[in-house]
């Protein structure tokens, strides 16, 4: 039986690991973390509509639905054959190993002044903390914002602080204080959101306006302060509790190791999931460089598709599996149910048509759903919905 190593407990790393169990390879999934964390519906924590433990499922859990074995350790460096572990020190002892170990944040100036909802789950956690201190005071001043990487365009994250900033919105005139707040989006690029095409930015730009939200667009960030963020042109926005999402940059691991890689440091990868020029190494998700149209964008789906191509491509190498091995290129395009609290939109988006469906009051609930539904189907105890 054939020993596959997948290096990530995320979302590509688990789903990887639960579809080579599929094909009775022999699979261990090594991750810092114990647990899987649920990021989509992580927004709801600091509007107390979700706890930490509702969006984790515990990783032996789903090691025991599974039948893969996990170890707990951080990974140091990861090469074209081998890969170095925190307590365990170096490896070797794999047929095929599954690069799943998603990206790391940009470094801004005064970033430690700041709170992600897309990076460490204690950020989130202490970021509801700050929320609930500034609601026990009746009043403050809120930022929201997202950035980019010129190196590598698709590895931005604005769904998120969409919503989270539509959530607390909502949160707060549930609690009839909004009129107390004042609430802030800003972002770097001049068309925030652009990628799900100009209905979507028309409706974000009428709902910053219906909500009395301020915006700043199109001007660089210089700097995090306590008390605001600074623009190129001087501008601060001042904020008692900034919420901001750094693009994506390589991780660690794999910008140490010698895995061919991008100039911002994600592995390059066929279209496939093969590595470049590597045989029997295999990357997924946020830890590969993407090819595609100029909107493509890092997603959880597309994550998800590239983890399943990968176990039946390694099954097909195998003999196990008939036919053409399996791309991701098909399979780009921008998918998002955001939710806003009160309700949510759809949007997608791929080569023929971009489109934003608004869902009052059933979005939120949709949204609800599939949060259970991913929970249960993930741990085997109700059926997966074909493609998902």
């Amino acid at each position: 039986m054939k020993k596959i190593v997948v290096l990530g407990g995320g979302i590509a790393g688990i789903e990887s690991a639960i579809f080579l169990r599929k094909y009775n390879f022999d699979v261990e999934l090594i991750s810092d973390r114990d647990y899987f964390y649920i990021y989509p519906i992580s927004i709801w924590i600091p509007t107390k509509e979700k706890n930490f433990e509702d969006v984790i499922i515990p990783i032996k859990d789903l090691a025991s639905a599974h039948g893969f074995k996990f170890t707990q350790d951080k990974v140091l460096k990861v090469d074209d054959d081998s890969f170095t572990l925190e307590k365990s020190g170096r490896r070797d002892d794999f047929d095929y190993l599954v690069v799943a170990l998603g990206q790391s944040k940009l470094k801004h100036k005064g970033i430690e002044y700041t709170y992600s909802i897309c990076a460490n789950p204690e950020e989130t956690l202490k970021y509801s903390e700050k929320l609930d201190e500034l609601i026990k005071k009746g009043k403050g001043k809120l930022a929201f914002g997202f950035g980019g990487n010129p190196k590598a365009k698709e590895a931005v994250r604005g769904g998120p602080v969409f919503e989270l900033l539509f959530n607390v919105d909502y949160y707060l005139r549930k609690l009839k204080i909004r009129d107390n707040f004042e609430l802030t989006f800003f972002a770097p690029m001049p068309k925030p959101g652009e990628r799900l095409g100009e209905n979507a930015l028309k409706m974000m730009d009428m709902m910053f306006k219906k909500l009395n939200i301020k915006s700043y667009t199109g001007k660089k960030i210089t700097e995090f302060t306590p008390d605001g963020v600074v623009l190129e042109d001087g501008t601060k926005i001042e904020s008692d509790l900034t919420c901001f999402i750094a693009a994506g940059d390589g991780h660690p691991a794999i910008k140490s190791g010698n895995l061919p890689q991008t100039e911002a440091g994600f592995v390059i990868v066929e279209p496939t999931n093969q590595v470049k020029d590597v045989e029997n190494v295999y990357a997924v998700g946020d830890s590969c460089a993407l090819e595609g149209p100029e909107w493509k964008a890092k997603q959880g789906h597309l994550a998800e598709v590239m983890a399943r191509n990968t176990a039946y491509n390694i099954a097909l190498k195998e003999g196990l599996e008939k036919g053409n091995p399996k791309t991701y290129i098909d399979h780009i395009n921008i998918l998002c149910l955001m939710d806003m609290g009160n309700g949510g939109g759809l949007a997608y988006r791929d080569d023929k048509r971009a489109m934003l469906i608004p869902l009052p009051i059933v979005g939120h609930w949709m949204k609800k759903c599939w949060g259970v539904y991913y929970k249960l189907s993930k741990l085997g105890k109700i059926p997966r919905l074909p493609g998902m």
